[in-house]
């Protein structure tokens, strides 16, 4: 009988590595021109064209949570943030990917922007869920948070 269950167990062992591969970035970005253009505008710090290249994206493409997510990020690091705007589309990215990490991440980044810290960190605590063994987005925001606390909160 143990032979038998075998098979199943290294199956279910594997889950969480291939769970762990999973990114939103990296390989999305390369294999999606818009992803690419808003990237490269914002390694610029030209986020009035990664906001315009995205804004075109989703009038095309309304039900992408990376568009989503990366136009409210334009929006936010923009010289006047309209932050309604700017957490709509990061719910909007949420809605459609739950488990999206740089969205839970950013999102926690603008809460930090308006001074709330409870929400950022319930974003804090989703990341802690979605990423088991850790993640980037996790310690970023963990950091952002720490620091934003270390200043009194500004």
């Amino acid at each position: 009988m143990t032979a038998m269950f075998r098979p199943l167990m290294i199956a279910l062992l594997a889950v969480p590595v291939v769970a762990l591969a999973v990114d939103w970035g990296g390989d999305a970005v390369a294999a999606d021109p818009v992803l690419a253009a808003a990237r490269e505008a914002t390694s610029r710090k030209d986020f009035a064209r990664a906001a315009e290249v995205l804004h075109a994206a989703l009038d095309k493409t309304p039900a992408n949570p990376d568009y989503h997510n990366l136009y409210a990020y334009a929006l936010r690091k923009g010289p006047e943030p309209n932050m309604e705007l700017v957490f709509q589309h990061y719910s909007e990215a949420l809605r459609l990917a739950p488990k999206h990490r740089g969205a839970h991440e950013y999102i926690g980044e603008a809460y930090l922007m308006v001074g709330n810290v409870p929400k950022a960190r319930e974003h804090l605590a989703q990341l802690d869920r979605i990423c088991f063994f850790g993640c980037e987005e996790y310690s970023s925001l963990k950091r952002a948070i720490r620091e934003y606390e270390a200043k009194g909160g500004r």
